[in-house]
């Protein structure tokens, strides 16, 4: 086709779209909007859920932007009630609410269900961030602010911009995603830094000696990469080193690479 011919194709515009010859449809946009006739299979279009993204975007920021300071905490969502994880979830919530914060999970069951409860009976704000699964949880009864997602990368997303701090308990796949993907962000710059607090130096002991001793041996991260995160066991201290944090602006001094331990730090050896 010559370009003089190819000058001559029907041409529509369509937002930011240019569509020619046989790609233009036979109906416009405003058409097939307006149209209740016909399959409704446009509903699970990318276009489509493009918008729904973009909604979920916006509910979250809207619902949450007057929040003030809050700090996100993770765990496991098989801990039972009135276990030790479950207890110091809610102890950890419950001083965190006392010192001013917010407290956001993800609104399920276990160690999230009793953050939100420690929060909501402490006084303080209970946030939960929740997410459709296959097996439905739903948000748990003591989420004071809730929203349940699609998309798991906009929940993520919502997480991270209203926290100043993550605190991570004992859990499982899910709290190690979270981790990581902070502990990322954090290394490369995309977020300012922010407290990453494990607590139990019992349960995170492996992960830190495998970080410290085969990550950074390796030289596949620095060992001020392995500083970035923080491991203690009592509650005050949780609530200390956040609030340190935010009063001082001081980097963090971890664990995982300093000689000189606080009693409950994981030891180098």
């Amino acid at each position: 086709m010559s370009v003089q011919s190819e000058s001559r194709r029907r041409v529509r515009r369509q937002g930011p779209a240019t569509l020619r010859g046989r790609a233009i449809p036979k109906t416009t946009t405003d058409q097939r909007l307006l149209d209740r006739r016909g399959p409704s299979d446009w509903v699970h279009t990318d276009p489509w859920r493009v918008m729904r993204i973009q909604a979920e975007f916006v509910e979250g920021f809207g619902l949450l932007a007057e929040l003030g300071m809050a700090v996100s905490l993770f765990g496991s969502s098989r801990v039972q009630p009135g276990s030790p994880d479950y207890e110091l979830a809610e102890r950890i919530a419950a001083r965190l609410a006392a010192a001013g914060y917010a407290v956001i999970t993800g609104g399920g069951p276990g160690v999230m269900e009793a953050a939100n409860k420690g929060a909501s009976q402490a006084g303080g704000v209970s946030v939960g961030l929740g997410i459709e699964l296959p097996l439905e949880q739903g948000l748990n009864d003591y989420v004071d602010i809730g929203l349940e997602f699609r998309y798991f990368f906009v929940r993520k997303t919502v997480f991270v911009k209203y926290s100043q701090a993550f605190v991570f308990l004992p859990g499982g796949f899910g709290t190690l995603d979270e981790l990581f993907e902070a502990l990322t962000l954090v290394q490369t710059g995309k977020i300012t830094r922010f407290p990453l607090v494990l607590v139990g130096s019992g349960y995170w002991s492996g992960l830190l000696s495998w970080i410290r001793d085969t990550l950074v041996a390796e030289g596949k991260v620095g060992a001020e990469d392995a500083g970035l995160l923080q491991v203690v066991d009592d509650p005050d201290e949780v609530v200390r080193l956040i609030q340190e944090a935010h009063h001082n602006g001081k980097a963090f001094e971890s664990a995982v690479t300093r000689a000189d331990a606080r009693p409950r730090a994981i030891s180098p050896d």
